[in-house]
């Protein structure tokens, strides 16, 4: 069976999976009570979208150091948006199974971006460019 090309980060199934992720919470968020729409909802959505902006921000960068620090930032956003998470289920916004199922995704995803930037690193060290 062969790989198929990866031609966009569209087809980059971290950011399929981290773009479906950012428009179920930010959907989510806009049922937080009305005084956190503008705190921890509007702190939660920016996180979200940053995640897969960054993976979209460092593609097609013909120097894989900058691809590398957009996968490091989207992995600290990544971070962020757990966290939010947390104090969302603490505020009891969120249910503790919802967050434990959302916890477990977005875990999958650090996982992903850590291997896309292991293949990174190893095209770079093989003298490869983008």
């Amino acid at each position: 069976m062969t790989k198929a090309r990866i031609k966009s980060f569209e087809d980059l199934d971290v950011y399929r999976k981290l773009r479906e992720l950012h428009l179920e919470i930010s959907n989510l968020s806009l049922s937080f009570p009305r005084f956190e729409l503008h705190e921890l909802g509007s702190q939660i959505r920016r996180s979200l979208n940053s995640i897969a902006a960054n993976i979209a921000e460092g593609w097609n960068n013909k120097h894989i150091n900058i691809y590398l620090e957009g996968i490091n930032r989207a992995q600290a956003e990544l971070q962020e948006t757990k966290h939010h998470l947390y104090v969302a289920c603490q505020k009891r916004y969120l249910s503790e199974e919802a967050y434990k199922t959302y916890l477990e995704r977005y875990s999958e995803c650090g996982r992903m971006l850590r291997g896309l930037a292991q293949s990174l690193q190893k095209w770079k060290t093989a003298g490869k460019r983008l």
